[in-house]
């Protein structure tokens, strides 16, 4: 696989990451995006023994789009205090087959996610105060354009709860993103991933203290997202 890189300084990489691929390692023990970054860095600046890669956030496996690694320990400190003080604005793209009403708008509600199931549950107001797992997720969307029955979303999420963008678009807006079965679309993408596309991270430098905006082109090889090319 050819790794795209967004971005990259002597703190961080940035890489579109392809759907299908793991963020970082679990049980399966499939190769991972993170891997795949750590030989490039070897083989590029020709670096003897293991190479540091620190993980500041992840992707779901059948998600597309940028994803942000630290190369240097100051980095990953630095950069997953922003993550966590909420200071980078996240985009992503979904296409789901619902137009949602209003066609732009405001999703709030209370995420448990199930580990045994590996499923999120947005709960009933009246529930999240007694599920002590139940975390606030709060997310933006607006309607991008529609060509047929393929409807493009821009959703900004102001939190970042396990599979937020996926539940909340399925049970607070009623569109699910094509592909994702788990969440209740009717039927499954060729290759099992689905419409869901890290676009962009803005943020403000923690060390040079410069304004960076990383964006990632949508899978070419996936004829859905090549019904919206030449989308901002």
């Amino acid at each position: 696989m050819q790794l795209q890189v967004l971005f990259e300084d002597n703190h961080f990489i940035a890489v579109n990451k392809p759907a299908g691929y793991l963020s970082q390692g679990d049980a399966t023990g499939d190769v991972t995006v993170m891997d795949l970054v750590k030989e490039y860095i070897k083989v590029r600046y020709n670096k003897p023994g293991d190479v540091f890669l620190g993980s500041i956030h992840r992707l779901d496996r059948p998600v597309s789009g940028v994803i942000l690694f630290a190369r240097t320990s100051k980095g990953l400190s630095r950069m997953t205090e922003l993550f966590r003080e909420r200071k980078v604005t996240k985009k992503y793209w979904a296409i789901v087959s619902e137009q949602p009403s209003p066609i732009e708008g405001r999703l709030e509600g209370f995420i448990y996610k199930d580990a045994k199931k590996n499923i999120s549950k947005v709960l009933p107001k009246a529930n999240s105060n007694r599920h002590p797992g139940a975390k606030k997720a709060v997310l933006d969307y607006r309607l991008l354009g529609r060509v047929g029955s393929n409807v493009l979303l821009e959703v900004t999420p102001e939190t970042g709860r396990p599979h937020q963008i996926r539940v909340q678009l399925a049970q607070q807006l009623n569109s699910p993103i094509r592909g994702d079965l788990k969440y209740g679309f009717r039927q499954a993408n060729e290759d099992g991933n689905i419409n869901l596309h890290s676009r962009s991270l803005e943020f403000l430098h923690p060390i040079k203290k410069e304004q960076v905006l990383i964006t990632a082109e949508p899978p070419r090889n996936d004829q859905l997202w090549q019904l919206f090319r030449g989308i901002e």
